[in-house]
């Protein structure tokens, strides 16, 4: 059985928080631009499967193991910040495969990379980490069945994940088509490529 009161404030208080800008929307949105919404959503699959591995981890008390080896998640922070700010170089710079190149056709970027950016990304920020510890317990009624709630909970918070990176996204595409007329291609790749070395330098240094 559910607490549908808790459900019911659950909902929105989640899709308030999920829409805001943060990295994982910042990387759907540079992503929409640089290879389109199709090859995002691979990337989306990565995110999605770090957020549902984090809300689920924080419930059940790794968040404690974590605060009590620091050097690991900072390590794993600085990883995956320089992973994305060296992608973010190579756009600017109009090489890689994800820099928009009109001259030639784009060959499809792997998407094992993408779902390990949008997992990475997912999985090291550690405001993701205390948003999570901080949120869902006062959600969950111990009276009820816990992993029921939890089951309930998580997959709430997907779909409001994966409507909120299909918005930005989508707006990144958008973005695309109007830059892509004429020569603003370049301006495109170095949108593209500021935003993700912005992503990557917020992951890495974030407290």
């Amino acid at each position: 059985m559910l607490d549908y009161a808790l459900l019911s404030a659950f909902i929105p208080t989640f899709f308030f928080v999920s829409i805001t800008p943060g990295m994982c929307m910042t990387l759907a949105l540079t992503l929409g631009m640089s290879v389109g919404i199709k090859r995002t959503l691979w990337m989306m699959v990565g995110e999605l499967a770090g957020v549902a591995l984090v809300a689920t981890l924080a419930v059940i008390g790794v968040a404690a193991i974590m605060l009590n080896y620091p050097n690991l998640f900072i390590a794993l922070k600085w990883l995956g910040g320089s992973y994305l700010i060296w992608i973010g170089i190579n756009m600017w710079r109009n090489k890689g495969k994800m820099s928009l190149n009109l001259e030639q056709s784009n060959q499809p970027t792997e998407r094992l990379k993408l779902m390990s950016q949008g997992f990475v990304t997912a999985i090291a920020n550690p405001k993701g980490w205390a948003f999570m510890i901080s949120l869902l317990p006062p959600f969950i009624n111990i009276d009820k069945s816990v992993p029921h709630q939890m089951v309930v909970l998580i997959s709430i918070i997907l779909t409001t994940e994966f409507i909120s990176m299909m918005a930005y996204a989508t707006g990144g595409k958008s973005l695309r088509l109007f830059l892509t007329r004429g020569d603003n291609v370049k301006y495109l790749n170095r949108i593209a490529g500021t935003l993700m070395i912005g992503v990557g330098i917020w992951l890495a240094i974030i407290d």
